[in-house]
């Protein structure tokens, strides 16, 4: 009997951060540079809020923002973020790291000033805690795999009651690939084959690429950071198959009879 890990993205798979994440790049939009009003023009953060699908790690965000209030259009940055993006990086001389510690720092301050105020504006999706008390409870292996930083992964699920195990965690600190963490699940634990769910196809596709991780079946979620265009093109591929949560719950009910039949 193949033996099953289910692999969870956790920003747009479990977690809706799209509140916090646009404060989050404003607050170091304003630390990088600046600007003589520090109140964020009202239709910013609805723009962002749709502009979130481009972003794959978060020192992005502000260059979003900076994007934004250069004149870029939405459907600009949306048919083309990488080229945008890097043209606003070179011509502002800007550091990702530098982006990065902007980010994860106003992110650290808040927490240590007032966790409460921030966990508060993080929504986890529809079922999703359940879900993952139900995998818990049948003893279904998973794991999470994620940009986002660990810490302020444990942090939003200790709030939820669920407590990550050492193993359970592959953050960005990792500072690996999915495909290559995907890779490792594959070849140095028990698992035969892995339910990889997330939703950027980007990073799907990257996957499919990889001969050697046939044995991982990926999953497109579409109430997460993809656009319809994105989910179109996923249904093209015999690769991925796009989802919805009430799917993602039919998953976990699956394997749940095939462990128990096994």
């Amino acid at each position: 009997m193949k033996s099953t890990l289910f692999a969870l993205d956790f920003d747009g798979v479990l977690c809706n951060g799209l509140i916090e994440y646009f404060q989050t790049a404003w607050r170091a939009y304003c630390q990088v540079w600046s600007p003589s009003q520090t109140t964020p023009p009202e239709d910013l953060a609805a723009s962002f809020y749709r502009l979130r699908p481009v972003v794959e790690t978060g020192w992005e965000m502000p260059v979003v923002l900076r994007s934004r209030l250069l004149g870029y259009s939405e459907a600009e940055i949306l048919n083309d973020w990488r080229q945008v993006c890097q043209t606003v990086v070179e011509a502002e001389q800007l550091n990702r790291s530098e982006l990065a510690n902007a980010v994860d720092g106003v992110r650290d301050s808040w927490i240590r000033e007032n966790i409460d105020n921030w966990l508060s504006l993080h929504r986890f999706y529809p079922g999703v805690i359940e879900q993952l008390n139900h995998l818990q409870q049948a003893d279904i292996p998973w794991v999470i795999i994620t940009t986002k930083e660990g810490r302020f992964v444990r942090a939003l699920l200790a709030e939820q009651g669920i407590e990550l195990q050492r193993n359970q965690l592959f953050g960005k600190e990792v500072k690996l690939e999915k495909q290559e963490i995907l890779r490792r699940l594959l070849t140095e634990t028990p698992y035969s084959e892995i339910i990889f769910i997330e939703d950027r196809l980007n990073t799907l596709d990257s996957v499919a690429e990889q001969e050697d991780l046939s044995a991982v079946q990926l999953y497109l979620a579409d109430w997460g950071y993809n656009t319809e265009l994105m989910r179109h093109q996923a249904e093209q591929d015999p690769r991925i198959t796009v989802i919805s949560l009430s799917q993602f719950e039919q998953l976990i009910v699956n394997q749940q009879s095939s462990t128990k039949s096994g």
